[in-house]
């Protein structure tokens, strides 16, 4: 797959911080993948997010989205309309009274024709669910319905690549669940790039790959099976596991022989449907 987001040695350096907060840190992302970034907070992956879409310039090194180099000022509006971001408070991203007129806004601002523009609208807002919201105020909507909305508002520029900086760490469950969703459902449709940002490590399960980021390296990488087996040492960096793998990690230090890569609720239950099935035998 051609590589459309390419960081390489890169490291960031905040005015007011002691330190570089990424350090000489490389990454491709394949064209259509589903990469998650994992790390507790103040690891760096938010920085990493923002400059994906040149909201931060590397301070040194270079990141190319498509190829443009990030840190050329007559790259910003294309690299912009590649690269969709979701940040963690939709309210910060909700500009207009009425869900349509929200969603209208960015595609107005690029000088999208009338028609044009609502096409998008209406199909982004079915993309995320929310069509029949459309004349709603985005204030009476609950978390998860506010953040759907303000996903509309990206696709509405239609980005080849969405970024999402930890697009559910305000909302309660339902409202994640939703979020969580309604992003997998358009990866399915579209095929679009998905570069998720979280510190929930049930959200990477569906993930191609999961990348782990700790005081501002990469310090894994692989398919979720692969990283979350690494139950100690992500205990190290301060992170959990997925329920499923702790369930069956614990039932390993008893002396049970069961892998640990059965990430979903479903291939859990039939690992352990296994087990027993054979003590039954």
């Amino acid at each position: 797959m051609d590589t459309v987001i390419s960081i390489e040695n890169v490291s960031y350096h905040y005015p007011d911080a002691a330190e570089n907060v990424l350090k000489n840190v490389s990454l491709a992302i394949p064209a259509g993948s589903f990469t998650a970034i994992l790390g507790h907070n103040g690891s760096g992956k938010s920085t990493l997010a923002k400059l994906c879409n040149a909201i931060l310039i590397p301070t040194e090194g270079r990141v190319t989205v498509n190829g443009l180099d990030t840190s050329l000022e007559d790259n910003l509006i294309p690299v912009r309309r590649t690269v969709g971001m979701v940040f963690q408070n939709p309210d910060n991203q909700i500009v207009a009274s009425v869900v349509e007129d929200d969603v209208a806004f960015a595609p107005e601002n690029l000088g999208v024709e009338s028609a044009e523009i609502r096409r998008r609208v209406d199909d982004a807002l079915r993309r995320v669910g929310m069509y029949e919201f459309r004349l709603h105020a985005p204030h009476l909507l609950s978390g998860g319905q506010k953040q759907r909305i303000a996903i509309a508002g990206v696709l509405a520029m239609q980005p080849k690549i969405l970024v999402l900086d930890e697009p559910t760490a305000m909302l309660d469950p339902l409202g994640r669940k939703e979020v969580l969703s309604t992003v997998e459902e358009l990866r399915a449709e579209t095929g679009m790039t998905v570069l998720l940002i979280t510190h929930h490590m049930d959200e990477c399960i569906g993930a191609d790959r999961v990348i782990v980021v700790s005081d501002g390296q990469l310090v894994m990488d692989g398919a979720p099976g692969e990283v979350f087996s690494r139950v100690e040492e992500l205990r190290a960096l301060g992170l959990d596991v997925p329920d499923t793998t702790e369930t069956l990690y614990e039932l390993r230090k008893a002396g049970l022989d069961l892998p640990l890569d059965a990430l979903t609720i479903d291939a859990c239950a039939d690992v352990l449907a296994g087990l027993f099935t054979k003590s039954a035998e």
